[in-house]
């Protein structure tokens, strides 16, 4: 499922009720908090829209504050902590567990709603899936659930490497720790050896892509607006996974994408 859709999604979360904090302003205002500002005007047209599904319009009866990290994902406390002075109704995170956790700390009173990865459970942001309890839920898209498969697919793609490169990001909290665990185990079932590269800022991913270069791995890798408490509301988990090729990078890598690979594909960028 793309990002796009998960976008989406949180902004139906995001609409979620909570009748208390709308009746203090006549127009309740969102608190977007995210990592970038690259493609953000697409992610904010998909949380808009997810929004208007319940009825929500910005400049009508809601008002959205956008604070961006740019990449600097230690930013993310000061942040939350801004949106909490600024009495936000609801504190959106469309998809980092760093920005979702800042916001946890920052407030155990205004509701959240996230985009994560991980398991938000093992991340500490709600008790369970089905009752989340405090002030925070949303949806967990199982990025580490499905690292094995990718793995799996890119065995496929690529059936001759042995050795392959994982780019991560140390500064991104809990993330780069479970890629590792989570890849690690998978690759031996698969007798592939992983070689890790560390980049927080993009100096430091042009200096890993450089390394990469040089090395030669085998391959890259508006209910609660309504009223509902994000303590009742469970925890969305994604159903549905799309496999997306890209024809374009695969001739830049000089990879033949196998036609059987290309037949189960969800979608095929020429």
């Amino acid at each position: 499922m793309r990002r796009r859709k998960f976008i989406t999604l949180i902004g139906g979360a995001a609409a979620w009720p909570l009748a208390a904090r709308t009746q203090q302003s006549a127009i309740p205002v969102i608190g977007f908090l995210d990592a970038t500002s690259d493609n953000l005007a697409e992610h904010l047209r998909a949380f808009r829209g997810g929004l208007a599904e319940t009825g929500h319009v910005e400049g009508q009866n809601v008002a959205i504050e956008v604070r961006l990290a740019e990449g600097q994902l230690d930013r993310f406390p000061s942040l939350a902590a801004d949106l909490v002075r600024r009495q936000v109704s609801l504190i959106a995170v469309p998809g980092s567990a760093a920005a979702a956790l800042a916001a946890k700390a920052a407030t155990t009173t205004i509701p959240i709603a996230f985009g994560v990865p991980e398991d938000p459970v093992k991340l500490g942001l709600v008790a369970s899936v089905p009752r989340p309890g405090g002030n925070a839920t949303g949806i967990n898209f199982f990025t580490a659930e499905v690292m094995a498969k990718r793995l799996g697919l890119l065995r496929e793609l690529v059936p001759a490497a042995a050795r392959l490169a994982v780019l991560i990001n140390p500064a991104n909290v809990g993330r780069g720790p479970l890629t590792r665990a989570e890849l690690e185990p998978a690759a031996g079932v698969l007798g592939l050896r992983l070689q890790f590269y560390d980049a927080s800022t993009n100096q430091e991913i042009d200096a890993a892509y450089a390394r990469l270069v040089h090395e030669r791995p085998d391959a890259y890798s508006g209910r609660i607006l309504k009223g509902e408490k994000p303590a009742d509301l469970p925890v969305l988990q994604v159903s549905k996974f799309e496999l997306v090729i890209n024809l374009q990078t695969a001739k830049l890598l000089r990879i033949d994408v196998p036609p059987m690979l290309l037949a189960r594909a969800d979608e095929v960028i020429e």
